[in-house]
């Protein structure tokens, strides 16, 4: 006959290997978790990019042509700019940010109601995604897509404000 003191160490040594087998289990099962969160990343990121091109594509489209003699002689080369489209453009005199497309138009109005410099990881859950490595590098594009064309600043590494020219503090308005 087994003793009591026995019986309990037995079940306390299968309950033991139960619990480490969960736990390799629920190992395993976070790697997958995480390859899967990384691979709906990316196929999000290239809908939206997709989508984004698209559209951009068909306001080109349906733009109203201009005759050939209405059309000023450009001044210098511009650049090539992938399929044609300068999605952000560069910031001049008397340009508000509803010319933006949605998402940056999004980026400067947060930017500029912060009462100081934000970070690439900081604007993420403002614009309502989930702050996943590949929203925040994505959005890091973005931002520096902002400071070339003259929209923001990048006062120190990483660190973005709105940018400010002469007279025009009311550049930025809501939506």
């Amino acid at each position: 006959m087994v003793s009591l003191p026995e019986e309990l160490q037995a079940r306390e040594a299968a309950a033991r290997r139960r619990v480490e087998e969960l736990q390799t289990e629920a190992a395993e099962l976070a790697v997958r978790l995480e390859k899967a969160r990384a691979d709906l990343s990316r196929l999000e990121i290239t809908r939206e990019t997709v989508a984004q091109v698209l559209a951009e594509l068909s306001a080109v489209e349906a733009a109203p042509e201009v005759e050939a003699r209405d059309v000023p002689e450009p001044k210098e080369a511009s650049a090539s700019h992938g399929v044609g489209v300068m999605a952000v453009p560069p910031w001049r005199e008397g340009l508000v940010a509803q010319v933006l497309p949605d998402v940056y138009r999004d980026i400067v109005e947060i930017v500029a109601d912060a009462p100081g410099p934000l970070q690439a990881k900081q604007i993420v859950p403002r614009l309502g995604l989930e702050a996943t490595t590949a929203k925040i590098e994505g959005t890091r594009g973005k931002l520096k897509r902002l400071v070339e064309r003259g929209w923001l600043n990048e006062d120190a590494p990483g660190r973005f404000t709105l940018a400010r020219h002469d007279g025009d503090a009311n550049r930025v308005k809501s939506r």
